[in-house]
């Protein structure tokens, strides 16, 4: 693959209410739309498959990502409000959050838009919420039957994802090319299962490639060539909002430029890792999901 190859990401964007010290500050979210920032400010050509209210909100998420690089395709727009996440941070900066958001996607769109990218990525609420939910697998699984590369991040809101996302989870892994999953992730899905049983469980149902961020412990994965792990990128945190996001969208970009890492090379998996960590750890040393270029990320490796 190359720079010129387009990653199509679909799923929720929305505006991230965070309360901190008695205010509230409004930040662009969505994890996919974190994605999509980030594999912009990568240099690799991405778009967003969303869901925007032609409202003050959905045209502030529309310019960041726009500024970052990424497009918004034409089809995300819609007369309805945009989603808000309310987000209380604990004291150690990571956050839980409320939604109002509300998730529907036009299933042809969603088709045409696939058909004419070379990576195709979804995850979080996009999976899970109906009815747009159904519609982002369903595009998912014709990707990957299309020889597309697909990449899943589940990013469980427990809040969301009702009683037991496991069988969502797994139908969008069983799509997936490549699964970056976090260790709250793990044991949402999983629970009391090691990570390195977690990871070959979901290698089993079919991706290529599975990596399971630990926070600050750094990542762990598994592909051909067996299990690689690196540690984090020592920073002060100011909060892990985004973190995972920005991590998912340096993998993405990674795979853009090299194809290596999809095929069992050790060696291409550790540096892609490597990047991803540095990646998040430029992104919880400032408030928000604030992901780094590419620029910011090779000056830190």
């Amino acid at each position: 693959m190359t720079h010129t190859d387009t990653v199509l990401v679909v799923g929720e964007a929305l505006i991230d209410i965070v309360e901190r010290d008695g205010a509230d500050a409004e930040h662009v979210g969505g994890s996919p739309a974190n994605v999509a920032v980030g594999i912009a400010r990568q240099g690799v050509s991405a778009s967003l498959l969303t869901r925007l209210g032609r409202d003050d909100r959905g045209r502030r998420i529309a310019d960041q990502v726009t500024a970052s690089g990424a497009g918004i395709h034409a089809s995300s727009w819609t007369d309805a409000a945009t989603s808000t996440a309310r987000a209380r941070l604990r004291a150690d900066g990571s956050a839980e959050y409320d939604f109002d958001i509300v998730w529907e996607l036009d299933a042809a769109a969603a088709e045409a838009a696939a058909g004419a990218a070379s990576v195709v990525h979804s995850g979080s609420i996009a999976l899970f919420l109906q009815p747009g939910g159904e519609v982002a697998l369903a595009t998912l699984e014709r990707a990957r039957e299309a020889g597309r590369v697909v990449t899943v991040d589940p990013n469980v809101r427990p809040a969301l994802v009702g009683d037991d996302p496991r069988p969502v989870a797994e139908r969008a892994f069983a799509a997936a090319t490549l699964v970056k999953l976090s260790d709250e992730d793990a044991e949402a899905l999983y629970p009391g299962v090691l990570a390195a049983q977690v990871l070959e469980t979901i290698a089993a149902l079919g991706p290529q490639v599975v990596v399971m961020t630990r926070g600050g412990e750094g990542a762990l994965a598994l592909g051909a060539s067996g299990h690689v792990e690196v540690a984090p990128l020592r920073v002060d945190v100011a909060d892990t909002i985004g973190a995972g996001d920005a991590f998912m969208a340096s993998l993405i970009a990674s795979l853009v430029d090299d194809a290596r890492l999809l095929t069992g090379d050790a060696d291409a998996l550790h540096r892609a890792l490597r990047r991803a960590v540095v990646t998040a750890g430029i992104t919880v040393s400032r408030p928000g999901a604030n992901p780094p270029t590419r620029t910011e990320v090779d000056a830190a490796l």
